[in-house]
């Protein structure tokens, strides 16, 4: 009965506006549930922006022209200004005292002057007694001499000895006295002067050093491996500290090249003299033209060229590698492409190596 009704009132007077009307209603509501729809919805997330990422760069190995140039091997060492005759001057005894010092270093001289002197009053004193006591001694070894005859030989020959030990302790301590004054063995310069006026000597320690100054030359101590390779009149070029580079050639070999003591005569003492700094220890050479104004103890640097090759046939030694006894190439073809390639290798200096066979002038190689 209900359900008539209400479409008997759909079909009736009002059927057309009540349909309008729910039509309108549905219409709106489903514009509400698609609006509140999208909010009751998870929200999406943002897309994340990734970084551009850049493969690395394959750096390219490095390639080298094969090229003719002279190559040469040479050997070096340092050394210095030295005079072809000089000494260290000391006293051979001990516990007297500086009298006087007589010259400063720079000082030129000649030879037999004074240049130390010590204090030798006491032995003076002591000498003028021995003379007094040697005297008596004589007067009685004459009146020996006379009753020789009448003594017994071995009495008499007792006698003798005494007498001569008096008369050479005498003439050491004339000697004595003599030495006490330090003299210029030669004509020359004082180099250094080391003794101070009132201080206690000791024997043979290195007072004063001689130079004959009016004689240098180029003297330069070479390992004994690297002597072996050198030879009188091989070229050197001398580097001379403030002085510029120089051409020469070997004019000396060193006579002791297995003494490893380089010092400069100083020291001594021990009842030894001091080992001088002599110049025979020394390669020496000899320059084309020597420089003005150069004083004895300029230090300097010589390198002597050992072995020398026009248009050899060279690569960096980067470019060179070896694997067990293999020594080989990476070669550049025209078209890009490399190809290894058995070398045999010549001289070789810190940056270069020659080739011998395997390469031609013009081809490029690759480096490591």
């Amino acid at each position: 009965m209900f359900t008539k009704w209400w479409m008997a009132n759909l079909s009736g007077k009002r059927g057309k506006s009540g349909l309008f009307r729910t039509l309108g209603i549905l219409s709106i509501s489903l514009t509400l549930v698609a609006s509140t729809g999208c909010a009751l919805l998870p929200n999406e997330e943002a897309e994340e922006d990734l970084p551009v990422i850049t493969p690395p760069t394959i750096s390219k190995k490095p390639e080298y022209e094969v090229r003719t140039e002279t190559i040469e091997l040479n050997v070096s060492a340092v050394g210095k200004i030295m005079s072809q005759r000089e000494e260290p001057l000391f006293f051979t005894e001990d516990n007297l005292h500086v009298k006087e010092v007589m010259v400063k270093a720079g000082d030129k001289v000649k030879q037999g002057d004074a240049l130390i002197q010590l204090d030798v009053e006491d032995l003076q004193k002591d000498l003028r007694k021995k003379k007094l006591e040697f005297r008596k001694q004589e007067i009685s070894m004459k009146e020996l001499l006379r009753t020789k005859d009448e003594k017994d030989p071995i009495e008499f020959e007792e006698a003798s000895i005494v007498f001569e030990e008096q008369r050479q302790a005498l003439e050491d301590l004339e000697k004595t006295i003599a030495d006490g004054t330090l003299r210029a063995p030669f004509s020359g310069t004082v180099v250094s002067v080391s003794a101070q006026k009132g201080a206690a000597i000791k024997a043979y320690d290195t007072v004063a050093v001689l130079s004959d100054t009016s004689s240098l030359v180029v003297a330069a101590q070479f390992a004994k491996e690297d002597l072996a390779k050198v030879a009188v009149g091989m070229k050197a070029k001398v580097d001379i500290n403030a002085a510029g580079v120089f051409e020469g050639k070997v004019k000396v070999m060193p006579v002791d090249t297995g003494s490893s003591d380089n010092g400069n005569g100083n020291g001594g003492g021990g009842g030894t003299p001091p080992e001088k700094d002599t110049i025979d220890k020394y390669l020496i050479v000899q320059l084309d033209k020597w420089p003005e104004g150069i004083e004895r103890g300029r230090p300097l640097s010589v390198s002597i060229v050992t072995e020398r090759k026009e248009n050899a046939v060279l690569i960096p030694i980067s470019a060179l590698r070896t694997i067990g006894s293999r020594t080989y190439v990476q070669v550049v073809e025209e078209d890009g492409t490399k190809r290894e390639a058995d070398v045999e290798v010549g001289m070789q200096t810190s940056t270069d190596v020659e080739i011998v066979k395997g390469l031609t002038p013009g081809q490029k190689v690759v480096g490591r």
